[in-house]
């Protein structure tokens, strides 16, 4: 692997592990909660046991102060949920610009099955070529998404991060099959560490115990959002969070750990 690569992909993880929270939900729905005091939500997650925190170019001035020395990554496309089409993501960062912007990885957004997937194959192919060559890794957030295809089947999920895996990705999230077996399928279609979304917000249990079945059949951590930063304490659940990824806590011990325990 090239040397800049291993040394971010270092930046972004913890001992090949990985607990990354993406805030670039602003673009794609407002400002919503745990976005609009941007700065204090990332010094919550940092101090919590984030590995890295994730956002668009321009807020990049907003984070770094806040970071407590965790990783950055930029994410490089974007759609709006108000928009046409919300799974048709278009460029929003070069590889250049996601570098002056202090990151240590950037992402990409794919739809695999969607209406829009052939020209995402352009882009995700474009974007690992143009990081590559500047020694930084690419995240890739490959979903299952369009009228072929389910979200939580495991065969499509597994489609969906051999899709990124062939294009260069270094790093692959995707969706949860929703337990440990079948996501076994998932992790074993691509050589690459595989780590999961969030989506929107459950419960304290129903968050780690998912987190738990992922890390179970073999994925290398999360990329969760908004069941981080929108949760009444961000610091506390990613303590949570944290203790099952990095310390291979099972639900009870993170929970208690986090002090979120009933």
């Amino acid at each position: 692997m090239n040397p800049g690569i291993s040394a971010r992909l270092d930046r972004i993880s913890t001992d090949g592990r990985l607990l990354t929270v993406p805030m670039d939900h602003g673009i794609t729905m407002g400002p919503i909660t745990g976005l609009v005091d941007l700065e204090s939500t990332v010094e919550a997650v940092t101090r919590g046991g984030a590995d890295a925190v994730l956002t668009q170019k321009g807020l990049a001035g907003r984070v770094h102060p806040h970071r407590n020395d965790a990783g950055y990554i930029v994410h490089a496309n974007a759609s709006t949920t108000v928009g046409p089409d919300d799974n048709d993501k278009r460029v929003t960062a070069t590889a250049r610009e996601a570098v002056r912007a202090g990151a240590d990885a950037v992402s990409c957004h794919v739809n695999v099955g969607s209406d829009s997937e052939p020209r995402q194959i352009e882009d995700l192919s474009a974007l690992t070529r143009d990081t590559h060559d500047l020694g930084v890794p690419v995240l890739a957030m490959a979903y299952a998404r369009g009228p072929r295809v389910e979200e939580d089947d495991p065969e499509d999920l597994a489609h969906a991060v051999r899709f990124a895996e062939e294009l260069g990705a270094d790093v692959i999230k995707t969706g949860y099959s929703g337990d440990a077996e079948s996501f076994e399928r998932v992790t074993a279609a691509t050589a690459r560490p595989v780590v999961i979304a969030g989506g929107s917000r459950g419960t304290d249990r129903g968050t780690v115990e998912m987190v738990r079945g992922a890390m179970d059949a073999g994925a290398a951590g999360v990329s969760m959002g908004r069941s981080i930063f929108q949760h009444k304490d961000p610091e506390a659940i990613t303590q949570a969070v944290s203790a099952v990824i990095h310390a291979d806590a099972n639900a009870d011990a993170a929970l208690e750990r986090a002090g979120l325990a009933l």
